[in-house]
């Protein structure tokens, strides 16, 4: 029998790819909760089943980080990135959640208009992630500056929504269940921005 002396390379920028494919795939069930508030503890499952095995899936990238003696990128890039992606994802079920766990029944469209804005990041999120392992670094830097865009335009949405929430909301205990939901989704797009701040740094230095 053979003797493996070196471990099997590790496809980290696939699993990353698949971690982009999750949080879009929890983005849009969250959408679709915030437009209709229909079906709430049925959205907030299949988004947490999501998480749960974006987890798994985070635990299985710090694991093979560890055993692996060859990595395509640094190693403190491939963590950044797994965290921030596995980051991103966990504020995502944790705005839903509260929905759920503060029986909020009701939308806004400012919070769904958020809501919408961090959709559309984490395609970009996915996108980039595709051309830094395509090693196209010139396209994955124009959607890094997009992501940042979309996370400015998050962060004025938030204040927007946030200034609505305490000026024509009359219930004290709403202003503070909505305030919290948007500050998740609002951390959310921060930690898009985060993705977006490592590619940079990986490609400055193998570019």
């Amino acid at each position: 029998m053979a003797i493996r002396f070196f471990p099997k390379e590790v496809d980290f920028f696939s699993q990353f790819e698949k971690a982009g494919s999750n949080t879009i795939e929890a983005a849009n069930i969250l959408v679709e909760l915030f437009e209709r508030f229909e079906n709430i503890d049925d959205h907030i499952k299949r988004i947490h089943d999501i998480e749960h095995a974006n987890d798994d899936l985070t635990h299985e990238v710090m694991q093979q980080l560890g055993q692996t003696f060859v990595t395509p990128i640094d190693r403190e890039d491939i963590h950044a990135l797994a965290s921030s992606l596995d980051d991103v994802l966990d504020l995502l079920w944790a705005a839903g959640d509260r929905v759920a766990l503060f029986k909020v029944t009701q939308g806004r469209p400012g919070a769904t208009a958020l809501a919408r804005s961090l959709q559309e990041n984490t395609i970009v999120v996915h996108r980039a992630m595709q051309e830094l392992r395509r090693k196209k670094y010139a396209a994955a830097l124009e959607s890094c500056i997009e992501i940042n865009r979309l996370e400015n335009a998050a962060d004025e949405l938030f204040r927007k929504e946030i200034a609505a929430l305490f000026t024509q909301e009359k219930d004290p205990i709403l202003i503070i269940k909505w305030k919290e939901i948007l500050e998740h989704l609002e951390l959310a797009t921060d930690k898009c921005e985060d993705v977006a701040n490592t590619i940079e740094s990986v490609i400055l230095k193998y570019a």
